[in-house]
């Protein structure tokens, strides 16, 4: 497991991306360079910054015939890369 977890699509990620900037869900203990280093290496792109982020968790609750469950969503650190012009990432050629 390395520094990038997931990439991050969405709608308004998808509209970022037209701009030049994507995003990705990394490990908690990660910096911007080692984010960038690692963005640079797996797609094949210049990076000209990144912007990281700590989003919190969510309480949740669920209704059930007997009781009320509650918990919440994990924690999770993204990160917005934003690419040097002309450089694009395309999530879907694999599919």
């Amino acid at each position: 497991m390395g520094v990038l977890i997931r990439p991050l699509v969405s709608e308004k990620m998808t509209d970022m991306a037209e701009s030049g900037k994507y995003a990705f869900v990394v490990d908690k203990g990660a910096n911007k360079v080692e984010i960038k280093k690692e963005v640079e290496k797996i797609y094949g792109v210049n990076v000209t910054s990144v912007n990281t982020a700590l989003m919190p968790g969510k309480p949740k609750t669920r209704y059930t015939k007997t009781r009320v469950l509650t918990g919440g969503s994990q924690s999770y650190k993204k990160a917005v890369v934003t690419l040097a012009e002309g450089d694009l990432i395309d999530f879907y050629s694999e599919i």
